[in-house]
């Protein structure tokens, strides 16, 4: 394919022929304004799995039809839309016809944003008299912070961004082990705001990632307010300045600077677990955590040890089986993991000239990553307290998951029944993440790789000795074992009123925040991607970042049209909120009883995933404003 949009006409054809026909019907409407493409006879058929059939159901003439009359728009002379936002009232239709299903009232606010169709930031609010805007100091330059900072240039607002690491990026800048990636689909897991219709793959590696958000920074022109290789180690608040006097570490010394605002965009997934087993500093081979992976590490004729089997593992494990002697995997629970053919699928040129030049293909195929990836799974991890098979599934529809992905499973091990019976979990699919098999059964069929599950006590010189006595030897052990995901922001410490610390607030691994965001006696403190902002049942976390970073601009809004010098989260408010998320929790597979996760914490409590559909949360980020607050005027 031509790189611009002088294709030939053979080109042309030939990326039609690629293209998603769900898609490209309503591009049609798009193009042309005739309702005569949302008739019945053009209707795609409802299709409910993650990826979905791109024949979208249609027989083979409807499908050349429809082919054919985009091929004639797009080399005809007039290819831009006679209306580019339909209204909102023919935009709910477009949405209901695409799927084959009714789409609720309530998503229409919030697509229509997603699309573009109604502004993603508001109008700044004009400054009173003697009013000013308050200044503001970003906690990591991950997808949350660039995101924010580019809401605050927009506004007006004075903002920094203090970086512990030496480039943008946040966690996809700090994973980089072989075969790391996201498992949410690359048109998905992108703003909204700045599209890439240049992915090269439909699930992408952690470079892609890293290379899109690095790129926005420079496109926004953000990078140069970004400083890199500096620590926030602490912060005090200052009542009577009504400020935060925030510490910094760099290589050139420590400082102390006074913000009006301080934005922790820290995230979930920032500080691996670790140290794990007594012995680890015995040990004389390389010992390493796929987050913290050195650029020196060469696995060739290696015997390789990897603890743990959920994400991490699932991507590592088969990426680098091939290169190393021999390759011993440890395993505490076993996980479910999903075919999704389309994981290491290419976005191969046809269709990427597809995304680069159909105007809003890109939009209703990011659509349709989102409907799927997004609420539709949440209301069947929901407890059916007449399910007869409560140990093995949440409902029926639970248990129809559980009883595909053991069919599964037990084809991939086919003949080796102690193997099958190591893999196959004993809780219910989606108590803990859901993750994609990346060729990971097929892998641990190989000759030289084991799979062990009796428990580790101790690391010792030569390797790891096992509960059962066992001594394994190895020139390498990698612990693929996830994050801290319970201390969050906390690991900075933070001194609210009266020096009270936000780890005493959240002791006990107990962290709680109106909307995961603020907590009483923290004034003027905003927390990206904290308690109960995980999405465990679908979502984007560049979804997250831009609905969070829309509250936390109408919040600073809020400051100037009131002409307010601090706002304190009032406590009722977070212990009400918090118990809603509990009572919500306890009817949800995460409290599931057989099952140990990350999402819950030692003492019960589920505090990283959120209980809400997308849309209930984007609404609730809207309609709560400065109410929730104690406010504190400024002086003139």
């Amino acid at each position: 394919m031509t790189p611009d949009t002088a294709a030939s006409h053979e080109e042309i054809r030939a990326a039609i022929a690629a293209a998603d026909l769900r898609v490209l019907v309503v591009c049609l409407y798009h193009l042309t304004g005739d309702e005569g493409w949302l008739a019945p006879q053009y209707q795609p058929a409802r299709d409910v799995r993650l990826i979905g059939d791109p024949m979208a159901g249609f027989a083979p003439e409807v499908a050349e039809q429809l082919r054919e009359a985009l091929f004639n728009k797009l080399t005809s002379n007039d290819l831009q839309p006679p209306a580019l936002d339909p209204g909102e009232e023919k935009f709910g239709r477009m949405l209901s016809f695409f799927l084959g299903e009714a789409v609720p009232s309530e998503y229409l606010p919030m697509l229509r944003e997603d699309f573009g169709f109604a502004p993603r930031l508001p109008d700044p609010e004009p400054l009173p008299d003697n009013g000013k805007r308050p200044t503001v100091l970003i906690i990591g330059a991950g997808a949350s912070g660039l995101c924010l900072a580019r809401s605050l240039e927009h506004a007006g607002y004075r903002w920094r961004i203090v970086e512990k690491n030496s480039a943008a990026g946040g966690t996809w800048a700090e994973n980089h082990y072989p075969g790391c990636g996201v498992d949410t689909p690359s048109h998905f897991y992108s703003y909204s705001f700045t599209a890439n219709p240049n992915w090269s793959r439909y699930f992408c590696g952690s470079d892609e990632l890293r290379a899109y958000l690095q790129t926005f920074a420079n496109a926004a022109t953000l990078r140069e307010r970004i400083e890199f290789d500096a620590k926030v180690t602490g912060a005090q608040w200052q009542t009577e300045d009504s400020q935060w006097l925030v510490d910094i570490e760099s290589s050139i010394g420590s400082r102390r600077e006074a913000w009006d605002i301080v934005v922790a965009a820290t995230g979930h997934f920032n500080e691996p677990r670790g140290p794990m087993f007594a012995g680890e500093v015995e040990f004389t081979g390389r010992l390493v955590h796929t987050a913290r992976w050195p650029e020196d590490l060469d696995l060739k004729g290696k015997r390789v040890a990897v603890v743990g089997t959920g994400a991490s593992s699932m991507q590592l494990v088969p990426t680098i089986a091939d290169e190393v002697a021999s390759l011993t995997i440890f395993q505490r629970t076993a996980q479910w993991a999903r075919p999704v053919p389309e994981y290491k699928q290419a976005v191969d040129a046809r269709s990427a000239w597809l995304f680069r030049h159909v105007p809003m293909y890109d939009r209703w195929y990011r659509f349709a990553q989102m409907w799927r990836y997004g609420d539709g799974l949440l209301r069947f991890l929901r407890r059916d307290p007449d399910w007869e098979q409560p140990d093995r599934s949440m409902n029926r529809v639970n248990e129809r998951h559980r009883v595909e992905i053991e069919d599964y499973i037990r084809t991939e091990l086919a003949g080796d029944e102690a193997l099958i019976e190591k893999c196959m979990p004993d809780y219910p699919p989606f108590a803990k993440r859901i993750l994609i098999d990346n060729g990971w059964y097929s892998t641990l069929r190989k000759s030289h790789v084991t799979l062990i599950t009796e428990a580790i006590t101790n690391l010792q010189a030569a390797g790891i000795q096992t509960s059962d006595g066992g001594d394994h030897e190895f020139d390498v052990i990698i612990y693929a074992t996830g994050f801290d995901v319970t201390n969050l922001a906390a690991r900075i410490d933070f001194r609210g009123i009266d020096n009270f610390s936000l780890a005493q607030d959240w002791a006990d691994d107990n962290p709680r925040a109106l909307l995961g965001m603020t907590v009483p006696q923290f004034p003027n403190l905003f927390i990206l991607y904290g308690p109960n902002t995980n999405m465990g049942h679908g979502g984007s976390g560049l979804w997250l970042a831009e609905t969070q970073g829309r509250y936390v601009l109408d919040r600073l809004e809020d400051m100037v049209r009131l002409n307010l010098a601090a706002f304190n989260c009032k406590a009722e408010q977070r212990d009400t909120y918090t118990q809603r998320i509990d009572d919500l929790h306890s009817e949800l597979i995460w409290t599931h009883p057989g099952t140990r996760t990350y999402y819950r914490t030692k003492n019960g409590h589920v505090r990283s995933p959120m209980p809400f559909r997308l849309v209930d949360y984007w609404q609730m980020t809207r309609s709560r404003g400065i109410e929730d607050f104690d406010t504190t005027s400024r002086a003139n």
